[in-house]
């Protein structure tokens, strides 16, 4: 006896987005389950625009595009539970939560879609030296502070980290009368979006250091200054490059890991270079009918793939629940060839293909005038030429079904052929 057709863990974008989806698709016994006090997840406190440029065609900040999808579920009259906690799933798709209103509960679904999201390294994660006065914070905890809480984080601030957070909040910082001395990346290249260097930090005449970290952090009470050092090929500091900088905060923009505890106590395979599951092109992990999607599955650089993307797997997981989905046939592998960190999904069951395959990747460094090369077994499929690839920046590659279905692939290779910078 199932409770419900469909539960989704996770009422921020990529939840909402597979509720609305999974409910146009026919199934209407569906349960949105929120840990926090409201729907709409990191959104909430994006309070800048640039959200909803591809699904809206129009620019909206981050409320104003989460507030769309929350009255979309309240007026399709999808049932969600905020203040929600869930403590176990397991395989069998049984779900136990706890919360004020109903206590310890125990239920069952046909499918689960994980949408929980990711969250932010911490300091411990790059074992700064130095003391451990207050004024350290992560970007996304600063952000929250400012334009939710209505508290100044610091007056004067250094970032570390050029991760799209991170360049948002030194704009931010900014234009509520903080001085945002630097910003340092350890790496060679940001690890955010070329818009958000040339909004957030051109234009405000914010220094980014590329190869350069921070290497002591001074203060006792209060931060009182920070130590940056270039860093060799091997990211080690070098001697004699050290530059100190008087400040009382230091924000960190160091990555996020995608939210995947529940995950693994339902035993689904994780990736490695992700940390998040392992999924194929209807988004379900390795446990049959459970699904991810969003930034639990991979770090997305816009919230309008992550929408498109749960778009999917609601849809996916509806064809589930109506026994659609078709589990045999043929198999393809996705494999990540030279220059490529990742692909999303991982494997391609070919009868579960609607129109074509949209294949989600990262590279490994700056490249210029060069070009994706997809091949299917040793024979190349589609060549996609860039001006520009960077790691900070998501590609993606679309494939009709056709190509996929008439070739008989077993192993999808995507490569880059080019220049390195």
């Amino acid at each position: 006896m199932y409770d419900y057709d469909i539960v989704v863990i996770g009422g921020g974008p990529a939840g909402l987005a597979a509720a609305i989806e999974a409910k146009k698709s026919g199934v209407s016994n569906i349960l949105v389950i929120e840990r926090d006090n409201e729907l709409g997840g990191i959104l909430k406190q994006c309070i800048h625009n640039g959200f909803g440029l591809d699904i809206f065609k129009e620019e909206l900040t981050g409320p104003q595009y989460a507030e769309r999808f929350i009255n979309e579920l309240k007026n399709m009259g999808i049932e969600y539970k905020l203040d929600t906690m869930i403590l176990d799933i397991d395989e069998e798709r049984n779900i136990k939560y706890i919360n004020k209103e109903n206590g310890f509960v125990v239920i069952k679904a046909k499918a689960i879609i994980l949408a929980m999201g990711c969250r932010e390294r911490p300091r411990g994660a790059i074992s700064i030296p130095g003391t451990r006065p207050a004024g350290i914070f992560t970007a996304g905890t600063a952000q929250r502070f400012i334009n939710i809480e209505g508290y100044q984080v610091g007056k004067k601030v250094v970032i570390l980290g050029s991760g799209d957070i991170g360049m948002i909040m030194a704009r931010r910082l900014v234009l509520e009368g903080a001085e945002v001395s630097a910003v340092v990346e350890i790496m060679p290249y940001s690890s955010g979006l070329t818009r958000n260097i040339v909004q957030c930090l051109h234009d405000y005449d914010i220094p980014l250091y590329l190869n350069h970290t921070v290497i002591d952090i001074k203060g006792k009470d209060r931060v009182e200054g920070v130590v940056v050092a270039e860093v060799d090929a091997d990211l080690k500091p070098i001697a004699g490059t050290e530059t100190y900088y008087e400040c009382d905060t230091l924000l960190l923009s160091i990555g996020l890991i995608p939210e995947n505890e529940l995950s693994t106590k339902a035993n689904i395979e994780i990736d490695p270079v992700t940390s998040g599951p392992v999924v194929n092109e209807s988004m379900e992990t390795s446990v049959e009918g459970i699904f991810a999607c969003g930034n639990v599955v991979h770090v997305h650089d816009l919230v309008d793939n992550v929408t498109r993307e749960s778009f999917k797997a609601g849809r996916c997981a509806a064809r589930y629940v109506k026994d659609e989905l078709k589990s045999g046939g043929s198999v393809i592998l996705s494999k990540s060839g030279e220059g490529i960190r990742y692909i999303v999904p991982h494997v391609i069951r070919v009868d579960n293909i609607e129109d074509n395959i949209n294949l989600l990747m990262r590279v490994t460094d700056i490249y210029k005038n060069a070009k994706l090369v997809v091949k299917g077994n040793d024979t190349v499929l589609k060549e996609i030429n860039k001006i520009q690839l960077t790691p900070g920046e998501m590609e993606e590659v679309i494939l009709d079904s056709n190509i996929l279905k008439e070739n008989n692939i077993e192993e999808l290779t995507i490569s880059v052929e080019r220049q390195v910078v």
